[in-house]
């Protein structure tokens, strides 16, 4: 919104000039599809916008800054995954459909930002700690939620109360980060996108419920 984006300068960046930064980040998004973004140059992102290197530069320190900016839009909108647990119930027919939309709309997200999620993960794995307090925001949104359906389920003693909720969860949350960012390699081993997510489901279920699914 007007009056709510600065340039590097510290300056209120008028409408125009909210477009154009946005135009560079959208360019810098499609330009990490292809190219490790440690390869992307200003010049090029700049030129990809139709604009020149010192436009980049009112809004921008560098690439890694833009890079940075992505990565924190993505991960408000990872902290919308919180709505496919919060308040569901896992019971009867409802917990398979709780885990089907889990399994669904991680999937989803990850595909829609693969990415800038690469990126993410491999700044968070290099031990930078800016992008690996990103990726635990995304990760921490929907184990925070599962969380708290573990302990509901345990106060209704409908699981194991010596069960760890907050173990539980990560690791559920771990294994849906690692799938959801290997979904083309499954391809490799002969597994369809619509078999990957059934069984991906299963997993979730008896995971948290410790039961075979009531389909």
């Amino acid at each position: 919104m007007t009056g709510q984006v600065r340039t590097v300068d510290g300056r209120v960046a008028g409408r125009r000039g909210q477009a154009t930064r946005q135009k560079l980040l959208d360019c810098l998004g499609e330009m990490l599809s292809s190219s490790p973004y440690r390869d992307v140059k200003v010049i090029d992102v700049a030129r990809r916008a139709g604009t020149s290197p010192a436009t980049f530069y009112q809004y921008f320190p560098d690439v890694e800054g833009a890079v940075l900016e992505i990565a924190e839009e993505t991960a408000k909108e990872g902290a919308g995954l919180t709505e496919l647990v919060a308040g569901r119930s896992w019971a009867g027919k409802s917990g398979w459909q709780a885990a089907e939309d889990l399994v669904d709309g991680f999937l989803g997200f990850w595909r829609k930002n693969d990415a800038i999620l690469r990126v993410i993960d491999l700044g968070a794995a290099e031990g930078d700690k800016r992008f690996y307090r990103i990726r635990m925001r995304i990760l921490s949104a929907v184990t925070n939620s599962l969380t708290d359906s573990v302990k509901e389920l345990q106060s209704k003693g409908k699981i194991d109360k010596d069960i760890n909720p907050a173990a539980v969860s990560g690791a559920i949350v771990a294994m849906l980060a690692a799938v959801a960012s290997h979904q083309k390699g499954f391809q490799t081993w002969g597994v369809k996108q619509a078999e990957l997510k059934p069984n991906l489901a299963l997993l979730v279920h008896l995971g948290i419920t410790g039961k075979k699914p009531t389909r």
